[in-house]
């Protein structure tokens, strides 16, 4: 389950046209999903490098091209937090103490045990974006609720690549 955007953050002057009152509650939406992304990203990457198996190569790719998209999805985040006048907090270590995806599952060794995980936590991932952009539109900042609706459509299309492999 996303962890609640709730927490105190720095902020700097910023002349971007959203409330000021509710800029502080955006960045922390947004770190959120900054240390969700970090996270899932590091277990995207981990998975492409170890996979094994009979569909090693076709995983492997696969497995790199959603690790793109989440990285372009780390950028974007961060520099919405920046030009909201926040600061991004997406170190390894913070992104692992806010993360609220799960760990990956480090005893996979091939293919379909770490399609499994991957489809559990991937689909975590997507739908706390999902869950933002609802939250971004209550706080009235139409450009975050796009950049939340822009990498939830991806994610959707990457979670059904990688769920097709375990569907009958």
């Amino acid at each position: 389950m996303a962890k609640a955007a709730t927490a105190a953050v720095r902020t700097y002057p910023s002349s971007v046209g959203v409330p000021e009152n509710n800029r502080q509650a955006l960045i922390s939406l947004l770190n959120l999903r900054l240390a969700d992304s970090v996270d899932i990203h590091s277990q995207v990457k981990w998975s492409h490098w170890n996979v094994k198996g009979k569909d090693f190569y076709q995983l492997h790719l696969l497995f790199d091209s959603v690790a793109t998209h989440l990285e372009d999805h780390i950028d974007t985040i961060a520099e919405r937090v920046a030009a909201l006048g926040g600061v991004a907090n997406g170190t390894i270590r913070e992104s692992a103490a806010k993360s609220s995806i799960p760990e990956a599952n480090l005893a996979a060794a091939d293919g379909p045990d770490m399609v499994k995980f991957l489809v559990h936590n991937v689909g975590l991932y997507t739908n706390a974006l999902r869950a933002a952009i609802q939250e971004a539109d209550d706080l009235d900042d139409a450009i975050t609720v796009d950049l939340f609706t822009t990498m939830t459509r991806e994610m959707d299309k990457d979670l059904w690549f990688i769920e097709a492999h375990i569907q009958g």
